[in-house]
């Protein structure tokens, strides 16, 4: 194999393929990268982790079509290293691989390209298109709620499933118990028949890096197993989470007849001035609703107390209330407008954050005591 390809062109193909390498790795060939030159002038760069894989394609100018595959960390070091503007040369035979740009020479120990894993992907039967920004969306106003612990694994992802109320919609969702966010979009042509599945965070993290490079819209292709997302020059294939996503519609109150109109902004930053103080292990956040005046405070043995008062509009009888101040604030970033209603009950039920009955995004927080 020998190609000749733009350093910037290799070192943007290879930031996308070495994220999904993990550090460590017991099976050798997982740490190495896919390289294979093409006779029509492409190098296509591939990782996997067994569970991931992405391929990208990047322009080349090809003397020798072949394939081999290195270690993905130190050639991406190496891209990065290099003079900028310069041209690199790839040479690999007999077990070894040659880069070459301007004066610097480097030698790398290469393994075979059979032995290289492959996720089959067999039939995906469902495919549709989402747009570009429907999918940022997607991801940023749920991924903050996909739970971090490996017991409850079904958790460990966004939810992604199709249902009719009344219009056809697409709903993504995510929970970790103590706080449920779930945003909604129209459900895209050819999404009808679609699986309920849950989309892995690892997924999630490596197809919203990619979502910032590229304009226009997605294609999505999905069986009960697997899902893909071509994004053009990349290709993003992953396993799906199998298990069941508990039925968080169960969750979601109708019923809180208490309502408070306050402006995120005052709300997000009165929020973190107060917590300041909070411990690390509680976190707890005290709200105090009276009418038309809401006060936020903290009462931490180690380290003092705080409390302010932010404004918003509230008529109904006062009562106290405790969050999570980390939990609130990552909900109170995604708000967009200047006015966000906040459903309540008591202080023991879940509470339903969103900025009017319309908005596509919708947040339940669980209440702590204080």
């Amino acid at each position: 194999m020998k190609a000749t390809i733009e350093r910037a062109t290799l070192l943007k193909g290879l930031s996308h393929v070495q994220s999904v390498v993990e550090r460590r790795n017991t099976i050798p060939i997982l740490s190495n990268v896919l390289i294979e030159a093409t006779a029509d002038g492409a190098l296509r760069l591939m990782a996997t982790d067994l569970d991931l894989q992405i391929n990208e394609h990047v322009a080349a100018a090809v003397e020798t079509p072949g394939a081999t595959t290195v270690s993905a960390h130190t050639l991406f070091d190496i891209a990065r290293k290099l003079p900028e503007g310069s041209q690199v040369q790839l040479a690999a035979a007999e077990g070894r691989m040659t880069i070459m740009a301007g004066r610097a020479k480097f030698q790398l120990a290469t393994l075979p390209r059979d032995d290289f894993p492959v996720i089959a992907e067999g039939e995906l039967p469902v495919s549709f298109e989402l747009p570009v920004d429907a999918l940022k969306q997607i991801i940023d106003k749920t991924r903050f709620a996909i739970s971090t612990e490996e017991t409850r694994y079904y958790l460990n992802g966004i939810f992604l499933h199709v249902t009719d109320d009344p219009a056809p919609v697409l709903k993504a969702a995510a929970t970790d118990g103590h706080r449920l966010a779930r945003y909604t979009v129209a459900r895209p042509d050819g999404a009808e028949k679609m699986p309920d599945v849950i989309v892995p965070r690892k997924c999630i993290v490596e197809l919203r890096k990619l979502l910032d490079e590229i304009d226009g819209s997605v294609g999505v292709s999905l069986s009960p197993t697997k899902i893909r997302f071509d994004l053009g020059q990349a290709l993003l294939t992953s396993k799906l989470i199998d298990g069941t996503f508990p039925d968080y519609s169960r969750v979601i109150p109708t019923g809180n007849d208490k309502m408070l109109k306050i402006d995120p902004r005052s709300f997000q930053e009165g929020v973190d001035r107060v917590s300041t103080i909070a411990t690390e292990k509680t976190r707890a956040v005290k709200m105090t609703l009276d009418r038309d005046k809401i006060i936020l405070s903290v009462t931490s043995p180690e380290n003092g107390t705080a409390a302010e008062e932010v404004p918003g509009e509230y008529t109904a009888d006062g009562f106290d209330i405790g969050f999570n101040s980390r939990y609130l604030l990552d909900i109170l970033a995604q708000v967009g407008g200047d006015m966000v209603e906040v459903h309540l009950a008591d202080a023991a039920a879940p509470t339903l954050i969103r900025e009017n009955d319309k908005s596509p995004a919708l947040y339940v927080i669980m209440p702590m005591r204080v």
